[in-house]
């Protein structure tokens, strides 16, 4: 079904305002780093990253929804700023049962779930497990199960050697010697449609948060972990398989994909929405994996129009 655009004012998208400040928070038992948005409205937008990602990838996002929403946007342990606790496995079930402790601490109000790429499967099987937590769904580019074998969703090729059990050591640590600056290269030139567009200085703010990533102990293995846990949800079959929950699903859900998405084929949208039973998709051309830093303003009209026609039991 045609997913319609919202004509609400909206601030003009600005690629200099900072990341919005943040804290660690206990929230229904979990410690993690947050980052709050300011916003009107009495239903809170929960902001939800994707590997290798950050709250920090909602910045502008929240930004454009701040006039309809408070936001909390949330760094997964092992990510951003969340230490993470002992003995976490970094499976998808891992983030689910984490990102689920964290909705139901928040006074047990329904929230707006937004979550990309592997958020965007974290937040699939939170709202098919905790319905009665989700108000509504929105999927960027979600990292539903897709095993074609093709070297341009690799950052770096010997990408496909770290996980091998002799050779994988050596490929990681010299993975690992890799600078911020070209690190954050290579996440442009996988995770947008055109590098050459993404504003100086959230190109600088990448950069400053790969090299604080690299100070961390942890980041590395959460790192792998999560691509191996996400991996590994792939290939799961029978109830707790990713296309066996979505049509548990009982919010309004809007499904956003680039056309030139490098990561999760757009071949994959129609399949996703069709799974959800009360599902909309907007394909979005020339954009990339991560819509909301690339088409912050258009994304935010498509999420405000699930909005207000959820809040009258429509959509």
């Amino acid at each position: 079904m045609t997913v319609s655009l919202s004509d609400a004012q909206l601030p003009p998208v600005d690629p200099t305002r900072p990341a919005w400040p943040g804290a660690e928070e206990t929230i229904g038992g979990v410690r993690l780093h947050v980052r709050r948005t300011p916003g009107h409205g009495d239903v809170p937008a929960v902001y939800v990253h994707g590997l290798g990602g950050s709250a920090t990838n909602w910045t502008d996002l929240a930004d454009q929804l701040s006039g309809h929403a408070p936001g909390l946007a949330v760094d997964l342990p092992g990510f951003g700023r969340s230490t993470p606790p002992d003995g976490y496995d970094y499976t998808l079930r891992a983030h689910v049962d984490t990102l689920v402790k964290v909705l139901g601490g928040l006074d047990g109000r329904p929230v707006h779930l937004l979550g990309n790429s592997m958020g965007g499967a974290i937040c699939l099987l939170a709202a098919a497990a905790a319905p009665e937590l989700v108000r509504t769904l929105t999927l960027i580019s979600p990292a539903v199960p897709d095993l074609r074998p093709d070297p341009r969703r690799l950052s770096d090729p010997r990408l496909a050697l770290a996980m091998l059990p002799l050779l994988g050591k050596r490929v990681r640590r010299s993975l690992a010697a890799i600078t911020p600056r070209e690190r954050t290269r290579q996440m442009l030139e996988l995770c947008f449609a055109d590098p050459s567009q993404v504003p100086e200085q959230r190109v600088a703010e990448a950069e400053a948060e790969y090299a604080e990533r690299a100070e961390q102990a942890w980041a590395n293995p959460a790192l792998e972990g999560s691509t191996i846990g996400l991996i590994r949800s792939w290939l799961v079959v029978g109830p707790r398989s990713i296309w066996r929950a979505a049509p548990r699903i009982t919010a309004p859900t809007l499904v956003i994909w680039g056309t030139r998405d490098r990561l999760m084929s757009v071949r994959k949208a129609p399949r996703t929405a069709r799974a959800i039973p009360n599902a909309r998709l907007l394909v979005l051309p020339d954009v990339g994996h991560v819509a909301q830093m690339e088409r912050p303003a258009t994304v935010a009209r498509a999420v405000l129009s699930l909005w207000r026609s959820a809040a009258g039991d429509r959509w």
